[in-house]
């Protein structure tokens, strides 16, 4: 527990004195937001915070990590750092969304290659897709859910601090799952200092993009030995059910407009919804931010419930998100 907290204050010192810093940065070389018609902010806001986080995650894991995953850790790392220069080249000069998905697949192919992957099917073709499509959308809800001020770098908060108490409630401990979660954690939690509304800088995409990553990353690594994985495939998938909600609810949105979801913006988000009834940004931000630790909590449960309960429950929260999208359609279009 002393390295995973040594972790976690690394990555949160380093983030709180390296945002101000990137901050600095984004205004000298131009890397800012402009207000746009679909945008909540009114003035230019700098972006590349998400800098701070991947350098504090990077740090604090090469000073306290474990080296007995050389490996996966390496494999991780090589593909955090492409995705987010993906994302760093995006936030500086834009990028096609078909590019933004090649950088995205290479990288879940570097964490196959690493040995992180899903082992659910007997076809080794099989477990790759999954992996992929899994890195894939998981990166883009994270992406699609930096709409608001604070709300991706909370969620995301949320969701590794799960994942962290995951790794040290089964047993064997895992060592791997722990150490990043709490490294992502603690640059999260640095950079929310300034992000939180009203922000002063942005993530972007090289932050959304980086911790859309190693989320996914984390719930692929995520081991349940004392379950059967007919169950405890859905605990990544409860953990990170509202960044999956809120992708659900824009591509239905969207399409039922007959907009392309890849390339449409708009304020259809989850957030958006929560502000169009009447909560205050930072209410609807808070909201998300409870939902996500309530999705957690049922992640918890899942690790220890009966096939049946487990099922019985998946199909509750099936229900209800098919529930929340078709009613927030009705009451708030866009």
């Amino acid at each position: 527990m002393l390295q995973i907290a040594l972790i976690l204050l690394v990555a949160l010192t380093f983030s709180v004195v390296a945002t101000p810093l990137a901050r600095k940065t984004a205004l000298r070389t131009g890397v800012v937001a402009i207000p746009r018609v679909r945008d909540l902010h009114l003035a230019p806001v700098p972006l590349l915070g998400g800098t701070a986080i991947y350098g504090g995650f990077v740090v604090a894991l090469l000073l306290f990590g474990d080296q007995r995953h050389i490996r996966e850790v390496v494999a991780i790392l090589i593909g955090a750092t492409l995705i987010s220069l993906f994302g760093l080249v995006d936030d500086r000069w834009g990028l096609r969304a078909s590019i933004k998905l090649l950088g995205q697949l290479l990288a879940g192919v570097i964490l196959i290659i690493g040995g992180t992957q899903v082992f659910l099917f007997e076809h080794a073709w099989l477990n790759w897709a999954i992996t992929l499509f899994w890195v894939v959308g998981i990166t883009n809800a994270l992406n699609l859910l930096d709409n608001m001020d604070g709300l991706s770098g909370g969620v995301a908060t949320v969701a590794a601090a799960f994942f962290l108490l995951l790794a040290a409630m089964n047993e064997p401990r895992q060592v791997l799952v722990g150490a990043m979660a709490a490294a992502l954690m603690g640059g999260c939690i640095g950079f929310l200092r300034y992000n939180l509304n009203p922000a002063t800088i942005f993530m972007g995409d090289t932050g959304s993009l980086f911790i859309g990553f190693i989320l996914a990353a984390l719930g692929i690594k995520l081991r349940f030995l004392g379950n059967t994985p007919v169950v405890t495939w859905m605990v990544p998938l409860t953990v990170l059910a509202l960044p999956i909600l809120d992708t659900s609810l824009v591509f239905v949105s969207r399409l039922r407009r007959r907009r392309n979801p890849f390339t449409t913006p708009g304020k259809d988000h989850l957030s958006h919804r929560f502000v169009a009834l009447g909560m205050s940004k930072r209410e609807a931000v808070l909201t998300c931010y409870l939902i996500a630790g309530a999705c957690g909590v049922v992640g918890i449960y899942l690790t220890q419930a009966h096939l049946h309960e487990a099922y019985g429950v998946a199909g509750g929260l099936v229900a209800a998100g098919v529930a929340a999208i078709i009613w927030l359609e009705r009451v708030t279009p866009e």
